[in-house]
C-alpha cells in the first residue's frame, strides 16, 4: 500500500469520523486509583485502554513520524506533580502506511501513573481528572485523534505522610534523554569521562559548521606540498596539535577571562569574522594565481625563512583559524565545560577540552597529510592546478559566509539571504565554466580536450548552480544549504520558512512579552537560544522546525528566539542561559510553563525528529 493511498484513506476516515461520530469507537478507556493516601503521599492512577481485535493505539514516546503519540495527564486541585508513566513494552513494527517504524499497544493495556498529592490536600473523597489523547488504527485505516476526559475517585485519609509511600519518581520532562549532566559524567570516573569526551568530539564532526574547513584544509596543504623542504607528516602533526592546543587553551582562557560565552563571543565577533572572510579571499586569490601583490621585503624574508624551517607558523596560523570557525558550533558538551571553567574548575574542563578537540581534529590530520603527498607526485602540475582553482572557488564561497556574519551582527542588511545565495550561485556557475575550459587563469595550460572526469565535474557544478538559483525565485532547496545562509531577519512577531514564505507561526524576541502572552492564554513557552552566526541553529530551523509535526506542536506553544551573539539584550540572554540552565551551548531549547517552571530542555542539534518531538510532547504534557 503506498503512502499516498494510505493518506487518502486516512483523510477519508477523518471525514467519516467527523460526520458519523455516533459510530462506536474500538477503544474503551477507564480509570481508577489503586490506593487511598494521606496528604504528601503518592497515589497511583491506573488507566486501562481496551482495544478491539486488529486495532492499536500508539506509544507515549518514539511512536514514529506520522501517527499521533498517546498522551496521559492527571490533574486536580490536590495534585502536586505527575510522575513517570509505567506500562508494558510497546510493539515495534514497520508501518507500510506511514512508511516508518512505529511503536504501539494492542489488546488490553494498563498505564500506571504516580501522582504526588499536595501536603495541604483536604481529607475525604474527591476526584482526579484523567485526560488521555490517542489515535487508533488498524492495518488499513486510522480514526482521527480522540480525547477522553474521565474522573477517578480518590480517598484522602487523615494523618501524617508515611515515608515508604512518599517516594516519587518525577516525569522525565526536566531534560532530554540525550542531555548530558557534567557532574554525573565526572562522578562516573576518569575513563568514562574520557570516553564521553571522545564520543562527543566525533559527534561534533557531523555538525554543519565543520564542512567549510574541509576545502580550506585541502587547498592549504596542497600548496604546502608544492614547497621545498616540507615534511608532510610533520606538517599534519603540527596542524592537528595546533587545533587541539588552541581549542583547549584558548577556550579555557576565554572562559576564565570573558565568562562561559567567551568562545562564542570571539567566534561571533564581527571583526574576527571579517578577518577570517578576508583571509579566505586572500587564499582563494593565491590559488587563482593572483600573486602580483608583493609583501614588504622584511615580511617576504620572514616568509622565506619560515619555509626553510618547514613553514610551521603558517600551519599554526591555519590551526588557529580552524579553531575560531569551530567555536561557532559550541556543542552541548563544550558549553558545559566552559561554564565549569568560568566557575573556577580547571582539571575536568581542561581534560574534556583536550580529549574532545583531539577526536574532533583527527580527521583533519589525514586531510592535511594526503594533499601534500599528492602534490609531490610526478606530473601532478596540470590536474593539480585545476584542483587548486576549484578549491579557490569554494574558499571564495566560504568567505561570504563569514562576511555575512559580520553583516548580521552590525545590521548592514547588505549580505542578506538572497544576495549571498546569488553570489554562491554565480561562484558555482563560474566553477563549471572553468572546468569546461571557458575560463583560463595565469597558471593554467590551454584545455585541448575535455576528459570524462572534468566534464562530469563541470556538469555537477553547473547543475548545482542552476539548482541554487531556483532558490532565488522561491523554490525550496536542500536544508543543508539554508543552514549556511544568513537567516531572514524580519520585524518582531514574524518569521520566514525555508521556502522563503512568511510563516504562520509567531515568534517573539522579548521574553517579558512572551510571558505576558503565555499567562493570558495559558500556553507553555518555547525558548530557542540561538545566534546570528550559529550554523547549527540555522540547520535546526530549516530542517526540523519546518516539519509539519513540529509546526503542529509549535502552534500549542508561545515561541521565543533569544539571540545571544548580537542584537538587543544579547548579553543578558547569554547570562540567563548560563545562570539558569548551566550551559552556553547554541542552539539550546527550553520549554517553560506560564509560571516560569522548567518543563523540558533539549541540548541542541539533532537529526532525529522523533527525539525532538518527544521533547516537545514532554513540555506540552507538563
Amino acid at each position: 500500500m503506498t503512502n499516498t493511498f494510505f493518506k487518502s484513506i486516512l483523510l477519508f476516515s477523518v471525514l467519516v469520523g467527523i460526520g458519523f461520530s455516533q459510530f462506536k469507537t474500538p477503544v474503551t478507556i477507564s480509570s481508577e486509583v489503586e490506593n487511598s493516601v494521606r496528604p504528601g503521599e503518592v497515589a497511583h492512577v491506573l488507566v486501562k485502554a481496551s482495544m478491539d481485535d486488529e486495532w492499536h493505539i500508539y506509544a507515549l514516546e518514539n511512536a514514529g513520524e506520522g501517527p499521533v503519540a498517546s498522551r496521559i495527564k492527571i490533574s486536580g486541585d490536590i495534585v502536586d506533580e505527575q510522575g513517570l508513566v509505567e506500562h508494558r513494552e510497546p510493539t515495534e513494527k514497520f508501518d507500510e502506511g506511514f512508511g516508518v517504524k512505529t511503536r504501539f499497544f494492542k489488546g488490553a493495556t494498563d498505564f500506571r501513573i504516580p501522582v504526588k498529592i499536595k501536603e495541604n490536600a483536604p481529607v475525604g473523597e474527591t476526584n482526579l481528572s484523567v485526560y488521555m489523547l490517542y489515535q487508533v488504527c488498524n492495518e488499513s485505516l486510522c480514526y482521527p485523534p480522540a480525547e477522553v476526559n474521565i474522573n477517578a475517585a480518590i480517598i484522602i485519609e487523615d494523618g501524617p505522610a508515611r515515608m515508604e509511600l512518599s517516594e516519587f519518581v518525577p516525569k522525565r520532562s526536566a531534560s532530554s534523554s540525550s542531555e548530558i549532566n557534567l557532574d554525573d559524567a565526572i562522578a562516573a570516573g576518569f575513563w568514562s569521562f574520557v570516553l564521553l569526551s571522545i564520543s562527543m568530539g566525533f559527534l561534533a564532526l557531523l555538525t554543519p559548521c565543520v564542512f567549510p574547513m574541509i576545502p580550506i584544509t585541502v587547498s592549504f596543504f596542497t600548496h604546502q606540498g608544492e614547497l621545498k623542504n616540507q615534511k608532510p607528516l610533520n606538517q599534519a602533526i603540527v596542524y592537528t596539535l595546533g587545533i587541539v592546543s588552541t581549542f583547549s587553551i584558548l577556550g579555557m582562557i576565554l572562559a576564565v577571562t570573558l565568562g562561559a560565552t567567551g568562545a562564542n563571543q570571539l567566534a561571533a565577533n564581527p571583526w574576527v569574522n571579517l578577518f577570517i572572510g578576508a583571509l579566505f579571499v586572500y587564499f582563494a586569490l593565491s590559488l587563482f594565481g593572483a600573486y602580483e601583490i608583493q609583501l614588504p621585503q622584511s615580511l617576504r624574508q620572514l616568509s622565506l625563512d619560515q619555509e626553510k624551517r618547514g613553514g610551521y607558523i603558517g600551519t599554526l596560523f591555519m590551526a588557529v583559524t580552524f579553531t575560531l570557525t569551530s567555536f561557532t558550533c559550541t556543542v552541548q558538551f563544550v558549553g558545559l565545560l566552559l561554564v565549569a571553567a568560568s566557575q573556577g574548575q580547571w582539571f575536568w574542563p581542561l581534560l574534556g577540552m583536550i580529549v574532545f578537540s583531539t577526536a574532533f581534529a583527527t580527521p583533519f590530520f589525514f586531510l592535511a597529510l594526503f594533499p601534500q603527498y599528492l602534490a609531490k607526485m610526478p606530473k601532478s602540475g596540470g590536474w593539480l592546478n585545476s584542483v587548486k582553482v576549484v578549491m579557490g572557488f569554494l574558499e571564495l564561497a566560504a568567505a561570504f559566509k563569514f562576511f555575512s556574519n559580520t553583516d548580521l551582527v552590525w545590521g548592514w542588511g547588505f549580505l542578506t539571504f538572497n544576495s549571498v545565495l546569488a553570489i554562491w550561485t554565480m561562484i558555482m556557475f563560474f566553477t563549471g565554466l572553468y572546468l569546461l575550459g571557458k575560463i583560463q587563469l595565469p597558471h593554467d595550460s590551454k584545455v585541448e580536450s575535455l576528459g570524462v572526469t572534468r566534464m562530469m565535474l563541470s556538469l555537477f557544478f553547473l547543475t548545482f548552480s542552476l539548482y541554487m538559483g531556483t532558490g532565488l525565485f522561491g523554490r525550496p532547496i536542500h536544508g543543508m544549504i539554508y543552514s549556511y545562509l544568513p537567516p531572514k531577519i524580519e520585524k518582531e512577531f514574524s518569521s520566514v520558512d525555508k521556502d522563503n514564505n512568511v510563516e504562520k507561526l509567531i515568534w517573539y524576541s522579548n521574553l517579558e512579552q512572551a510571558f505576558t502572552e503565555a499567562k493570558l492564554i495559558e500556553k507553555p513557552i518555547f525558548l530557542d537560544f540561538t545566534g546570528y552566526t550559529c550554523t547549527n541553529c540555522r540547520w535546526m530551523e530549516t530542517n526540523i522546525f519546518t516539519l509539519q509535526d513540529v509546526e503542529d506542536r509549535f502552534n500549542e506553544l508561545i515561541l521565543v528566539h533569544l539571540y545571544t551573539d548580537g542584537g538587543e539584550n544579547h548579553k543578558e540572554y547569554q547570562q540567563y542561559e548560563i545562570d539558569r540552565f548551566g550551559t552556553a551551548a547554541l542552539p539550546y531549547y527550553v520549554i517553560l510553563s506560564p509560571q516560569d517552571e522548567v518543563l523540558a530542555t533539549f541540548p541542541g542539534l539533532t537529526r532525529d525528529v522523533n527525539e525532538f518531538l518527544d521533547f516537545l510532547d514532554k513540555g506540552l504534557e507538563g
